[in-house]
């Protein structure tokens, strides 16, 4: 079912007729020339994670290397669990 009214404030283009998200991103990007007061500080639980983060980087950086490599799994994005820095304060799983 075809709504029009769905793409009400945005500049249309080839993105309206195929997947096109170049199409979409030139035609409806608007630069945002404010400052950062609308961002929130970062909560504990952040720089925690932050902190074991910049531990583990660090100590990867030291063995010239990665801590360490499944080499059992056969790649694909289904094959894996979750893969946590720190479990008890992430919210969102791994590095994005």
């Amino acid at each position: 079912m075809y709504h029009s009214d769905n793409w009400q404030g945005f500049s249309g283009g080839n993105w309206q007729k195929s997947i096109d998200v170049r199409d979409f991103i030139q035609n409806n990007h608007l630069p945002y020339n404010g400052d950062d007061s609308f961002l929130a500080a970062a909560t504990p639980r952040t720089l925690k994670l932050l902190d074991k983060y910049t531990r583990l980087r660090q100590a990867e950086l030291a063995l010239g290397g990665v801590l360490d490599i499944n080499t059992t799994t056969v790649s694909s994005l289904l094959n894996y669990q979750p893969g946590y820095i720190d479990k008890d304060n992430e919210i969102i799983v791994g590095l994005q």
